[in-house]
């Protein structure tokens, strides 16, 4: 496996006014394979945006080796630049010209650009490119910031907040875009808040918590992780607490109306349930099985990783 990013040990320390010492990011390990999309997930102070500065070699490292593409950030020669795509969180492209003359501003700046128009058909701009930059709506002027990231020919690219700000309807575009990546052979490095948009995008998703990883793996990876319960819940008139198992009544919570319980034991409590509702010719049309979803996952790890 080719790794597009190799990360070993690295920290990242500041000095404050006062003389103390803060250990921004404390010794990670991060392994990105050519034409993955990895989602770097992480709260505000997490240590993610110092991590991903040290990447794009905007920011120099305390300890520690990286290699991105090869190289050392810190060293690399002015043609790495070149194999480096960032779209940032907001840019501002000269408002009076077109997308393609911006998408060709930028491409003159490289020495083997892809061909502006079809850059501009990659990320949905072809029936816009006379349109300026002004008069682009929102979601336009996302996939235009792509396209300025584009057109460079970029093996690695980074993704920062992508579609903050999105309609539901324009983030749905924007996947599908960033999903086409792969099929110009790059890798992807997103950053996101939108724990939906990680799981769906990404082939695997690393959290970061106080400096150090706190997981890395598939959403259901990181779910076992934290061993986070799953919630059966069902009317309490549709089936009693006598269906439940022996060993699980314990876990019962209980109201006029309903009963519900948290656990990692799905199937042998569905089973119990669903086969105690056919002996007696029951219903149970009000089972819910509410099954952890990322964001809960994340907000454990991060919890968890604060603490250390």
């Amino acid at each position: 496996m080719n790794l597009a990013i190799e990360v070993n040990g690295l920290t990242k320390s500041y000095k404050t006014k006062s003389g103390d010492t803060i250990d921004a990011v404390k010794g990670i390990d991060l392994h990105v394979a050519e034409g993955e999309i990895l989602a770097f997930l992480g709260s505000n102070g997490a240590g993610k945006t110092t991590t991903i500065e040290i990447l794009e070699g905007f920011r120099d490292r305390t300890a520690g080796d990286v290699l991105v593409l090869g190289q050392d950030p810190q060293t690399a020669p002015l043609s790495w630049r070149e194999d480096i795509g960032i779209v940032l969180q907001e840019s501002q492209p000269d408002a009076d010209l077109t997308a393609r003359e911006a998408v060709g501003m930028y491409a003159s700046y490289y020495d083997a650009p892809r061909p502006v128009d079809e850059v501009l058909q990659i990320v949905g701009l072809g029936d816009s490119a006379r349109q300026r930059t002004k008069a682009l709506s929102g979601g336009q002027k996302r996939r235009l910031d792509l396209a300025i990231a584009l057109v460079g020919d970029p093996k690695l690219i980074f993704l920062d907040e992508p579609t903050t700000g999105f309609d539901p309807s324009a983030r749905r575009e924007a996947w599908e875009m960033i999903e086409h990546l792969r099929d110009v052979g790059a890798t992807v490095l997103l950053t996101t808040h939108y724990m939906d948009e990680a799981e769906h995008l990404a082939d695997r998703i690393v959290v970061i918590s106080g400096g150090v990883i706190a997981a890395e793996g598939s959403a259901a990876d990181l779910a076992d992780q934290v061993k986070l319960h799953t919630r059966i819940s069902w009317d309490a008139a549709d089936a009693p607490s006598e269906a439940v198992p022996a060993p699980f009544r314990s876990l019962l919570v209980t109201s006029a109306s309903e009963i519900s319980i948290e656990t990692t034991e799905v199937t042998e409590v569905v089973h119990a349930l669903s086969s105690w509702a056919t002996a007696n010719n029951r219903r149970l049309d009000s089972l819910s099985v509410l099954r952890p979803n990322l964001e809960d996952t994340f907000l454990r790890l991060t919890d968890e990783g604060s603490a250390q």
